[in-house]
């Protein structure tokens, strides 16, 4: 599931602060700049450890795929792990450990993103094993056979065969009709099947190209040393077409969708989903922060009334999915043992959906709310690797990869006034899907 974008729970002792005690975030500095081919490339300089974070971020993801060839992103992130033309099977692996750093990757319904980290001084193995993956990378059967196997089997293991793993899947394909998010970020069994060579070598000449990547690069470098070897490993790469870009729009849900799904699940659960905005829309801050309001922390909304006052889940959350197009809002609650009828849980739900629509929120709210946020602000990315990520993520799909630094204002800048706007206008029967999630009987 890609429940990624559920918030930190933040330190008690913190959030009782009034606004104007907590310490400003440190602001964060780095370089920004292009190569001809269009390569984007965003360096920040940390010294305090001697370890640097390469990462490329390519903007194409589980949405980019054309009819019968889904989860082709996902695919890529898998295959380009097998070498190149100057790099063996198993060798990015091997460089990457003998050197004593770590990498991976990872797809979402938008993006595609790889990274290692390193010790300081091997930070141009990191360029260069990135800029094979860019330019000679092994799209052979031989490949795509081996990791065909491994995605089917991903896919078993994390989706099919899994409590609740088709959770998401279930609710996207019933909120959306006609834009690629209908469709798993992992993709469809008969795709990964029917995939053929063509399409493969297909779908990495067209997004796997300079000019669709950022280059973001967070440690401890020498900024023109590094620009140096940047030119040296990717400034040879030529540009690509532009690669195509999702143009659906998706109509309105048109009425409330309503569904039960009999899984091996040990618990009953609610799930609902509302349609609401991109990751560009600046309703986006109001929703996030009524969701926070009704299930970040023990003494959240939700989390009072469903788990603490009535006893009717043992969890709950909501939170919005921050997609580059118009996506979901999801809130879920598990039931407690013995539930037999979801329906007072959903009322429950809806009593706090319908408090957010009438009343604003309080001023303790409000206060902690922003406490939270500015907390969220000041505790910063954790690592070098987050900021290399972040870096990236805010230029890629906000236009601006500054907004490490000054987001926070626009969260602070939303009202209780916006908090119930935003309640009113996307949380509607008629926008949403609402799925029973039901324990399969024995007789099935």
């Amino acid at each position: 599931m890609h429940l990624s974008t559920l918030r930190k729970l933040f330190p008690l002792f913190l959030l009782g602060l009034p606004l104007g005690l907590l310490a400003q975030a440190p602001e964060i500095d780095f370089t920004e700049y292009q190569l001809d081919n269009g390569l984007k490339v965003l360096l920040h300089q940390d010294a305090s450890t001697p370890i640097v974070a390469v990462s490329i971020m390519y903007e194409v993801g589980g949405k980019d795929s054309f009819e019968g060839r889904t989860g082709f992103a996902h695919f890529f992130e898998h295959l380009l792990f097998e070498g190149s033309e100057n790099l063996g099977r198993g060798e990015i692996d091997d460089y990457v450990q003998a050197a004593g750093g770590a990498l991976n990757a990872n797809t979402s319904l938008d993006r595609t993103y790889y990274y290692e980290i390193l010790p300081s001084n091997q930070l141009a193995l990191g360029l260069w094993i990135e800029s094979e993956r860019l330019l000679h990378a092994r799209v052979l059967m031989e490949g795509v056979e081996t990791q065909r196997e491994v995605v089917k089997e991903e896919r078993r293991q994390s989706y099919d065969n899994r409590p609740y793993g088709t959770l998401t899947m279930e609710l996207y394909k019933r909120a959306f009709k006609e834009h690629p998010y209908k469709d798993p970020n992992i993709g469809y069994m008969e795709d990964l099947n029917n995939a053929q060579m063509e399409d493969f070598q297909k779908f990495y000449k067209t997004y796997y190209v300079p000019n669709n990547a950022i280059l973001s690069i967070a440690g401890d470098i020498d900024i023109e040393e590094t620009k140096a070897l940047i030119d040296k490993y990717f400034s040879d790469i030529p540009r690509g077409a532009e690669p195509p870009r999702i143009d659906v729009v998706e109509g309105p849900l048109g009425g409330e969708v309503r569904d039960t799904v009999y899984d091996k699940v040990p618990l009953p659960a609610l799930i609902m989903g509302y349609r609401t905005v991109e990751r560009t829309n600046p309703d986006y801050y109001a929703i996030s922060m009524m969701n926070q309001v009704l299930s970040q922390g023990q003494s959240s909304r939700l989390n009072k009334s469903l788990v603490d006052d009535q006893e009717l889940a043992v969890q709950v959350g909501s939170f919005p999915a921050a997609n580059q197009d118009p996506g979901l809002a999801i809130a879920f609650a598990l039931a407690r043992p013995g539930t037999a009828d979801l329906t007072p849980l959903e009322e429950g739900f809806e009593a706090e959906i319908n408090r957010m629509k009438t009343e604003l929120i309080s001023d303790r709210e409000f206060e902690k709310l922003r406490n939270q946020i500015e907390v969220d602000a000041i505790s910063g990315y954790g690592s070098v690797a987050g900021i290399a990520e972040s870096l990236a993520d805010n230029e890629m799909f906000l236009g601006d990869a500054n907004l490490i630094n000054t987001e926070t204002q626009r969260y602070l800048d939303v009202t209780k006034e916006d908090i119930r706007r935003v309640a009113n206008k996307y949380y509607t029967d008629d926008n949403r899907v609402v799925l029973y999630w039901l324990p399969e009987p024995a007789s099935r």
